[in-house]
């Protein structure tokens, strides 16, 4: 008996109607987001998902290493699955095209050294069902505190790659649907 490929992570989206929390990560937890034509390129990409994939984008961050968003659509896991591949390769053109050697060999640890291949980010996204009205505030508050909490700002609307600026009737870097309760 032959099983359909299920891809390498337990993480899964079932129920597309419910909003995620969505948590992807650097490989090699690279501080890649500190460079203002990655965060960039991730930012457009996060437009065009909106745009042209019609995802509803509630709240994001990016962090050094991460980023956090709240995201709901249809096939939400190969729409990420796509973001990350693209992000993934045009990131990697930028580094290669400006000469960051550095981040280029680390992005080439944990795979295959015969391979030319990078990996940009880790595994999966971590997705996680948003069922209710308090969680969703819940998850949101998390994302605009994260900068907080890490001691870059602070007060959210201060972190320029977030969504708190948006939720404050403020124009943001990424416009979303704010989420009213």
């Amino acid at each position: 008996m032959v099983l359909p490929y299920m891809g390498r992570s337990r993480y899964k989206i079932y129920e597309e109607h419910y909003p995620y929390f969505i948590t992807s990560t650097f490989n090699d937890q690279l501080s890649l987001f500190a460079d203002q034509e990655v965060a960039k390129i991730v930012l457009n990409s996060l437009r065009f998902l909106q745009e042209e994939r019609l995802i509803t984008l509630y709240a994001y961050v990016f962090m050094h290493d991460h980023l956090h968003c709240i995201m709901a659509g249809n096939n939400l896991s190969d729409k990420l699955r796509k973001f990350k591949s693209y992000t993934a390769r045009t990131i990697i053109d930028y580094l290669t095209e400006t000469n960051r050697t550095y981040y280029l060999k680390r992005l080439k640890n944990g795979v295959n050294k015969e391979n030319s291949e990078y990996k940009v980010w880790q595994e999966s996204f971590h997705p996680k069902q948003i069922r209710t009205t308090e969680m969703m505030i819940q998850k949101i508050s998390y994302i605009h505190f994260n900068p907080v909490k890490a001691g870059f700002v602070n007060r959210e609307i201060e972190w320029r790659y977030s969504s708190a600026r948006n939720y404050e009737g403020l124009d943001g870097l990424v416009p979303i649907r704010v989420f009213d309760r």
